[in-house]
């Protein structure tokens, strides 16, 4: 792709990151404005995309989105310039933007708190190993980088056609579950949630973006992801680096994508065991520090590569905010073969999350310990949950997942 498109210089990398933000897009397309408007569709669009999804149906929110973007990865095999590309990027960016925030707010409708990490993961693994197919489908025929394109939007196309009819909205419209199950899943997630509120409301919008402990979550999905997107953009790129030709290096970044499909699985069934997530999230990133740290001090680089609506909400801000990651990845591998400023900014970020999921940890526990003491004093007991409705998580009968 880089020879067919002419992709110099910097252009790979503002290919890239320009999935994430949205430059310029109004000044080319009006010239005779005098003023660039600077917009980021992937993550701006994604708060706007959980509020929809909570409005609209989630069988016909998710499946038109899934449409929408694999019509869009479908004709970027037809790209032949720079221009087309960073356009295409631009316009799968905003059709993608819901996808992830909308998946993860549709499990939490379906599933108490408890059981919600190992359906995510799973969920977060099919995008791993999505990178695994990239490489072996980049190898086949003259281009290889438009088969990828092609045959990856197609099956997305195929996919959401089926959702649409296979997809169910909520357990208590869903009719494959018979009485007996559906009312035992209502009674599960209302004793999940504690009896908060279900119902959109504005306020609890404001909730959200009013959160301190929202922004906390923000940098600690902002440090897990900017590594992440860094590796899935440049493994190619840093293993050809080592002396393996292009199809060689599409064909030898598969592995690391299998491993992490299965380690993101494994982690994820064994959070939702012992229903802790800071633990996990914090050893998992000390892990690949380590594993950065050994890149980087290697002085031969072919030695080292072996309540409903705020929560909806929440998840869109996090993930939103946190895909601006994606505009760093974009940047950070441009110094072969050693790749120090890379490595060296990946270690950094993935130490602010280390750092933030300590902070978090401690503070769910002090928050939990503060509503504890204070239903011991007032005599709050689960029968009051009505009364809590609207107070999300402030209700002192919510408890924190450390």
């Amino acid at each position: 792709m880089s020879t067919d498109l002419n992709l110099i210089g910097f252009r790979y990398n503002i290919a890239a990151a320009v999935f994430f933000v949205w430059i310029n897009l109004i000044l080319h397309i009006f010239a005779a404005r005098s003023r660039a408007l600077h917009l980021d569709p992937y993550s701006l669009a994604e708060v706007p995309s959980n509020i929809a999804l909570k409005l609209f149906r989630p069988s016909r929110w998710i499946p038109t989105i899934m449409v929408a973007w694999g019509l869009v990865m479908t004709l970027m095999c037809l790209i032949n310039t720079y221009q087309g590309l960073i356009t295409a990027r631009v316009f799968l960016g905003l059709m993608e933007a819901g996808l992830f925030p909308g998946v993860n707010f549709y499990i939490s409708l379906w599933y108490p708190s408890a059981e919600r990490s190992m359906r995510i993961a799973i969920f977060f693994s099919a995008a791993t190993i999505s990178g695994a197919f990239g490489g072996l489908l980049a190898i086949g025929g003259l281009h290889g980088w438009q088969w990828i394109f092609c045959l990856e939007g197609l099956a997305t196309i195929i996919v959401a056609f089926a959702a649409f009819f296979l997809m169910y909205d909520y357990p208590d419209t869903a009719s494959f579950l018979t009485e007996r199950e559906r009312s035992y899943v209502i009674d599960m997630l209302k004793e999940d949630s504690r009896g908060l509120a279900t119902h959109y409301d504005f306020r609890f919008v404001l909730q959200a973006l009013k959160d301190y402990k929202t922004y906390v979550q923000v940098g600690i999905y902002m440090g897990l992801l900017v590594p992440g997107y860094a590796i899935a953009l440049f493994t190619p790129t840093i293993i050809n680096e080592l002396g393996f030709s292009a199809a060689n290096a599409q064909l030898l970044s598969v592995p690391p994508f299998v491993a992490g499909c299965m380690f993101t699985i494994l982690v994820g069934i064994y959070s939702d065991k012992h229903k802790i997530r800071g633990p996990y999230i914090v050893g998992g990133a000390f892990v690949s520090l380590v594993g950065y740290i050994v890149l980087y001090t290697q002085s031969d680089p072919n030695s080292s590569y072996a309540g409903d609506m705020k929560r909806g909400v929440v998840l869109a801000m996090v993930i939103g905010l946190g895909n601006l990651g994606g505009i760093c990845s974009s940047f950070v591998y441009i110094d072969p073969p050693r790749f120090h400023i890379g490595h060296g900014t990946i270690m950094g970020w993935l130490i602010l999350s280390i750092l933030l999921s300590v902070f978090a940890m401690w503070d769910y526990k002090r928050l939990n310990r503060q509503k504890e003491e204070l239903c011991r004093e007032r005599g709050i007991t689960e029968d009051r949950r009505d009364e809590f409705r609207d107070m999300g998580d402030e209700s002192p009968l919510f408890r924190y997942t450390i």
